[in-house]
Parts: structure tokens; sequence; C-alpha cells
């Protein structure tokens, strides 16, 4: 739009209906644009939301085994392993060594390959065992097939959340009536947007 001096700014807000919105007050001078503020916070509402939709949270769960975990306990827990896996997260796997049954390094080292040779069809290693103190541990991920169908479902959960949030709301991903512009003021200067297209505002 060009630089224009503040009272044409405002008067040319006012004849649309819009809002004169200061964008980058650092600027010299100043950066304003005329726009329909409140549809716009709706908008980047809109778009944050769409944004947390393609985020997935990882959460890592730790699983103690003995060096001699019962057959039974050690199949419970992989089970359990598998299942959190298959959500997309990870899991850290500890062998837990007491007493001289440090000195038997090798028998926690076996207990972990098994782990993984159970869990090869879901899981990766991401670190390599690894011994600190007595405790013996390795952290394993999704494989990027499982963690792609994680993400796929967690993505269509949230979807249908946001969409029975919307229905129970009345908006239906509509902006609320209260936004529509003639119920706002003429004139609202309000803090910088991020995204916002900018026209330079006037020089005083």
């Amino acid at each position: 739009m060009g630089n224009l001096p503040t009272e044409v700014a405002l008067a040319r807000a006012q004849e649309l209906g819009l809002n004169l919105v200061e964008v980058n007050p650092m600027a010299k001078p100043p950066v304003c644009k005329i726009m329909d503020y409140g549809k716009f916070k709706y908008e980047e509402k809109k778009r944050t939301n769409e944004a947390k939709k393609k985020q997935v949270v990882v959460k890592v769960k730790e699983i103690k085994l003995r060096p001699k975990t019962e057959d039974h306990d050690y199949e419970t827990k992989v089970r359990h392993v598998r299942e959190f896996l298959e959500e997309g997260n990870k899991a850290k796997i500890t062998i837990m060594f007491r007493g001289r049954e440090i000195t038997h390094r090798e028998i926690g080292t076996r207990v972990l390959d098994d782990v993984v040779q159970d869990l090869k069809d879901v899981a990766v290693v991401e670190q390599t065992p690894r011994l600190e103190g007595k405790q013996m541990f390795m952290i394993l991920g999704p494989n990027s097939k499982v963690a792609q169908r994680a993400r796929d479902a967690q993505r269509l959960a949230l979807a249908a959340a946001e969409k029975e949030k919307a229905q129970r709301d009345g908006t239906d991903g509509r902006p609320p009536s209260a936004e529509k512009p003639e119920d706002k003021p003429a004139v609202e200067v309000a803090p910088p947007p991020a995204a916002a297209a900018v026209a330079e505002a006037p020089k005083a």
C-alpha cells in the first residue's frame, strides 16, 4: 500500500470496516496492515491446531530385567515393550545386577540380545548396550514402518477430537459470530502477529 499518514490509514480501515494493526513497531517507519484482526487471529489459531496435529509426543518407558528373570516375567515385559513401541514410543531396557552378578556381564548382554531378537519386527536399537555402575541398559525405538503407523493413528485421533469439539461448540470449524467485523471496533491496534503480510505504515 506504500507510506500513508496515520489518519489516512485509519480512515481507510474505517471505510473498509477493518482494523489498522501494527505488525512491526520496531521498524522505521513502523509497519502496519489493514486487516480483519478477529479473522486473522481465528486463522492463526487454526494453523496452530493443524501444526499440533502433525506433532507426535514420544515417551520413553523403562523396563527393568534381571540377569536371571523368569521366563514368564520376561515374556510379559517384552510384550509390554512391544505395545509401547507400536504406539510410537521408545523403551529403555535395563538389566539390574546385584552383588557378584556384575562379574557376569555377559549374561546381561545375552538378555538384551534376546530382547532385540524378540522385537526385531517392530524395533531398532537406538543406543547400544552400555554399563553404568551395576546397571546395563539400551534404548529401543520403533522402526520406520511402525513409527509412521503410530504417527498416522495419532493424527487421525487428534483430527477426530478437534472435529468433535467443533461440533460440540457449534462452530463446525467456522469463526465464532462474535468475531464478525461489524461487531468489532473500527480501529484496533494489536501486538505484532508473526505471519502477517505487511504494508508499510505511515510516517507521522
